[in-house]
């Protein structure tokens, strides 16, 4: 098991894995380490075949305040290529979350800010806490919303109209806007955000792991392509193959006989 700096992984014996993004003295705000532990978390934690859905939070008060600039040192100090290495770092590990073959619950503890507003929209799944609030700051430090997948993901949630709105004014969005627009899909009350969390995950992992896995990838895939027919051909071939998979057969046959079924995976 990797001995993480940046994350704290708990896996519970339910199916549910836990991270915690733990740098709280900094708001938990991304480095460089961080993004190279999101692409080994997503290899390591997301092909474990005994974890089933995994939670992302962060540390402390806040979810994660974007790239530590101050560990970044001055970036008008790099050459174009060695910006666009540190870039392509960040946006690996990003997409390395986006693309873990389980869902993903973006548990959202405080403020998303640039970066973290990104890692955020990379989840299946965000529920927030009251103090949830997000920002899409990147014009206001000379930098593009165009950022570690943000203006890709953030209209195809709240609209293109909404998103620019969002994008160029760099405004706050509160948990409570948040909700209505469809950036959160709920709010949670004072203190109960992981409990909420955990049971949004309890949901899933009552569910074929194999049909969840592979509702995941067509909903995923699919985002990324215009025709309706493509799509269907994609949802075709997941279908036929969830029919070969032993949880199927199983479902059948809990329905009949009346009882919970024992889904394998499988």
């Amino acid at each position: 098991m990797t001995d993480y700096e940046t994350l704290l992984v708990e896996r519970r014996p339910d199916g549910i894995a836990i991270v915690t993004i733990n740098r709280p003295d900094r708001a938990n705000a991304m480095t460089s380490t961080m993004f190279d532990e999101f692409a080994a978390l997503a290899t390591e934690v997301g092909n474990d075949p005994t974890v089933r859905v995994i939670i992302l939070t962060g540390a402390g008060k806040f979810f994660c305040a974007g790239y530590d600039l101050a560990a970044a040192g001055d970036f008008t100090e790099l050459s174009a290529i060695g910006f666009l290495d540190l870039q392509e770092r960040g946006a690996r590990g990003l997409a390395a979350i986006r693309a873990i073959r389980v869902p993903v619950i973006a548990a959202v503890n405080g403020a998303a800010a640039g970066g973290g507003m990104a890692l955020a929209l990379a989840a299946d799944i965000r529920i927030g806490a009251p103090a949830a609030r997000f920002n899409a700051a990147f014009s206001r430090i000379g930098l593009s919303a165009g950022d570690l997948g943000t203006s890709w993901l953030l209209p195809r949630l709240v609209g293109p109209a909404r998103a620019a709105e969002i994008c160029f004014t760099g405004r706050m969005v509160d948990a409570t806007e948040a909700e209505r627009i469809g950036l959160l899909n709920s709010v949670s009350v004072e203190g109960a955000l992981l409990d909420d969390a955990v049971a949004m995950a309890s949901l899933i992992v009552a569910n074929s792991p194999a049909g969840v896995r592979i509702s995941k990838s067509a909903l995923r895939f699919n985002a990324e392509i215009s025709s309706y027919a493509a799509a269907m051909e994609l949802e075709n071939r997941g279908q036929a193959l969830a029919t070969r998979t032993e949880d199927m057969p199983e479902a059948l046959a809990a329905f009949a006989e009346k009882r919970p079924a024992k889904f394998t995976g499988n």
